[in-house]
């Protein structure tokens, strides 16, 4: 007996080293197919990168793995306990595989065979680590079995701590969140640091299945997993029991964070921003690499800049009446749900969808588009409100193919089932003011002109209604804003401020056919001061300037300003004919307000990579004993700028000094309740197409411009001085408040004589008319009276011929007019 259970035993042994020996053959083979673990000790995870405003404030996140890589030692211990004690208790004591965990996990499964339950797993979070980062999600033995053997090596070449990190950073959360920075904004809009116990264990909840326990869909089983995370916590002697009952007696109190949580109307500037960095890195390195743009962004002048514009284009598009509602949907049963489906404006949240319930003399009944709940879901309240006829007074006027049609009562414009835009009337709770999206647009810059650095930009009403930047991609042209680089280039050789040009007809023969440009209203006041040219923007003037001096030195100093790449030599250009941008011609401003430096529009002043070293940086001044290690009694460090002069500094100051009379006497006289020295002008291109104004004081410019986007008149008689002015005035009076008046500077060396504004010559002692004009060392009033253009005859005018390009841009009907 004792021989045959000898014999079985000797079988057993023979058997069992032979499945060992077919074990370890097994598992040879697999380790020689398991991917190589090293390469974790270099693993960069795709991160957020994130964009901020100059006041650090964030603009804007683009990833497509939202994800804030957080080192290990920046996350607390609470919650890390809630990690460990929902995933992987024996984390800091197990080699990488809890084995008793593993066996219980076996019993389990085999129990539950047939039962047709979902089999249970014993995954360390070492094991999770191993599967995300190197292997598939199969659910097969073979894929476990690498994992665990992963999980050895692993646990061998990293510590604990870099596992977890690696962890903690990598795994997925749910609502499009990657890692435990990204979830406690995406759920609570907090720092990880900031979370509370609970909190913190609803996170801890979620890798098991984010989708099992949605926050809004989900949240009975949400709470129930949360509280089994807490009393886990509890029991591994994390928290007391004390702070586990309050812990679990809270609400899941998740809030969501959406686009409130950005800077406000930084939409168009975060885009501009988004593409500059895709031109200069790539896709990858925008959604992959982690990026810290710090921009120029203010965020305060964006607001006023933004409401400046929008106000501007509001009021020219009521003047010309209403062109009916958003669309119509049925208002017989509950029309909130169809009325939860119309897009509205997100970027105005002065406004709000509505629909018309019923409309009669007094005015409407509106039923306002219901919000949504966390869960984005239609709310099922139904809120109500009235629009007085008083407060729709626009739309009484209908636009019907372009002739106005006054309506006799509301009812008359709008019927119920009609969806419109509407804003609340302050101080009138239930009580809105009918609004609709003007047809009209336009782009704005603001920009510190020592710099280059944009500090605000508008390009368009609303960037939810149309992503097209009109400050930095529309071509239009410029019109008599350009005439100030004619008269710049003028003033920088040989002509002054006093210089007499004849303000009188003229005819250009263009082949067989002629062009005789005209004043804007249609007048000539004979000879005249360059300075009264500008203030009063004559045509005339402007021409014959550019003929006297060549249109090849007008063209060299636009491309010198930036105003385009080549400008076409043919006069039809002098008069802004070209077509240019808002954020061009403002940069050509900034050149006359900076004393003649060329600048380099920026909107962007510095790039971190993930790790914070700075791979970009606008500002490329040098400074020589900035790096000093310590202070010996040297001076201070002075930065030296580089950038290139590219006009006179007092050529800079008098063309700044001309376009001071714009606003005191000329087209632009409403911008003297500013009450501070301004100088700018005005621009209108040939059939009121486009309306612009740009101004500046010593230390911000601001140009903008308004029109369709498919060009048309904005109707006879709209100037820059009556549409754009009053824009840059209302910016300004927000953007100036509190900050004194700022005179601009006369550089050292000049000459302030009196002249008589007429004739430009050097005034008498008590003469009327007079103005005090700069000029330049060794120039001065003229000693006697010549007129540039009046010919030897004395006739007004003369000809001269056109190549076909100043032909084709003549018959286009280029060029500027006010």
């Amino acid at each position: 007996m004792i021989r045959l259970i000898g014999y079985f035993f000797g079988i057993g042994i023979a058997l069992g080293l032979l499945a060992a020996a077919g074990v370890a053959l097994y598992v040879g083979n697999l380790s020689k197919e398991l991917p190589d673990y090293e390469v974790l000790a270099n693993y960069e995870p795709p991160v957020t990168t994130r964009i901020h405003a100059s006041d650090g404030g964030l603009m804007g996140e683009f990833a497509r793995e939202r994800r804030l890589y957080l080192p290990i030692q920046a996350v607390p211990d609470r919650v890390k306990a809630a990690f460990l004690s929902a995933e992987d208790k024996s984390f800091y004591s197990h080699p990488g595989v809890d084995v008793p965990g593993l066996v219980r996990a076996v019993l389990t499964n085999f129990q539950n065979v047939g039962s047709g339950r979902r089999q249970v797993g014993a995954s360390t979070i070492t094991q999770q680590v191993a599967k995300n980062f190197l292997l598939s999600s199969d659910q097969t033995y073979e894929r476990k079995i690498k994992e665990m053997i992963l999980s050895f090596r692993i646990e061998q070449a990293y510590s604990k701590d870099r596992i977890l990190e690696l962890y903690l950073n990598e795994i997925f959360f749910g609502l499009g969140s990657y890692g435990i920075a990204s979830a406690a904004l995406t759920y609570f809009d907090k720092s990880v640091n900031e979370l509370t116990l609970s909190e913190a264990a609803y996170l801890a909840a979620l890798p098991k299945g984010p989708s099992n326990y949605h926050p809004f869909r989900q949240t009975d089983r949400a709470l129930e997993r949360r509280n089994w995370v807490i009393g886990q916590m509890q029991e591994n002697g994390y928290v007391s029991r004390e702070e586990a009952a309050k812990a679990q007696a809270e609400p899941l109190g998740v809030t969501g964070r959406g686009v409130g949580g950005y800077v406000f109307a930084g939409e168009y500037f975060t885009e501009e921003v988004r593409r500059e960095i895709i031109a200069r890195y790539g896709e990858n390195s925008l959604y992959e690499g982690g990026l810290s743009v710090r921009t120029t962004l203010d965020p305060h002048l964006q607001i006023f800049a933004r409401k400046a514009m929008q106000d501007g284009l509001l009021k020219y598009d009521t003047l010309r009446g209403y062109r009916g509602p958003v669309t119509n949907i049925d208002v017989s049963g509950d029309w909130g749900k169809a009325l939860g489906e119309v897009k509205g404006l997100s970027d105005v949240p002065e406004w709000r969808v509505a629909v018309v319930l019923d409309s009669a003399k007094a005015g409407l009944d509106i039923g306002l588009q219901p919000k949504r709940d966390g869960s984005g879901a239609l709310v099922k309240d139904r809120e109500t409100g009235t629009v007085a006829a008083a407060d729709m007074s626009f739309a009484m006027r209908n636009n019907v193919g372009g002739k106005l049609v006054r309506a006799n009562s509301p009812a008359d414009v709008l019927k119920p089932g009609d969806v419109i835009f509407v804003q609340p009337k302050e101080g009138a709770k239930g009580s809105y003011i009918l609004r609709q999206v003007p047809e009209v647009s336009g782009g704005m810059v603001v920009m510190d002109p020592h710099t280059g650095r944009v500090l605000a930009m508008v390009g368009g009403f609303s960037f939810a209604q149309s992503e097209f930047n009109r400050a930095t991609q529309a071509m239009r042209q410029p019109g008599s804003s350009f005439k100030p680089v004619v008269y710049a280039a003028a003033l920088d050789n040989g002509y002054t401020p006093a210089s007499v040009i004849m303000d009188g007809p003229i005819t250009i023969r263009v082949g067989n056919t002629t062009w005789s440009p005209k004043n804007y209203d249609g007048k000539a006041a004979g000879p005249s001061t360059l300075r009264a040219g500008i203030e009063r923007s004559r045509n005339l003037m402007t021409v014959r300037l550019a003929n006297d001096m060549g249109m090849k030195t007008v063209a060299e100093y636009a491309e010198r300003f930036g105003v385009y790449d080549k400008l076409g030599q043919y006069l039809p250009m002098a008069l802004g004919s070209g077509e240019t941008t808002v954020m061009r011609m403002v940069s050509a401003y900034s050149v006359m307000a900076n004393g003649g430096r060329q600048i380099k529009p920026s909107l962007i002043d510095r790039i971190q990579d993930r790790y914070g070293k700075t791979v970009f940086k606008h500002d490329e001044r040098g400074c020589e004993g900035c790096v000093a290690t310590e202070w010996n009694g040297q001076d201070e460090p002075e930065l030296i700028d580089n950038s290139e002069q590219v006009l006179d500094p007092m050529t800079a100051y008098q063309i700044t000094s001309m376009m001071e009379g714009v606003v005191q006497r000329g087209t632009a006289t409403t911008l003297l309740e500013l009450k501070r020295p301004i100088a700018g002008k005005t621009g209108t291109t040939n059939d009121e197409k486009d309306a612009w104004f740009i101004g500046y004081t010593p230390n911000m410019v601001v140009g903008l411009y308004i029109g369709y986007d498919q060009p048309r008149s904005l109707g006879k008689g709209t100037t820059g001085g009556g549409l754009s002015a009053p824009i840059f005035k209302e910016y300004m009076t927000d953007a100036m408040k509190g900050v004194p008046p700022v005179e601009f500077q006369v550089p050292e060396g000049m000459t302030v004589i009196s002249i008589n504004r007429k004739t430009g010559m050097r005034a008498g002692e008590g003469d009327g008319g007079t103005i005090m004009e700069a000029f330049k060392p060794g120039t001065g009033p003229a000693d006697s009276y010549w007129v540039i253009g009046m010919g030897e005859d004395g006739s007004s005018g003369y000809g001269a011929d056109l190549s076909p390009q100043a032909s084709k841009a003549i018959n286009e009907g280029g060029g500027g007019l006010y």
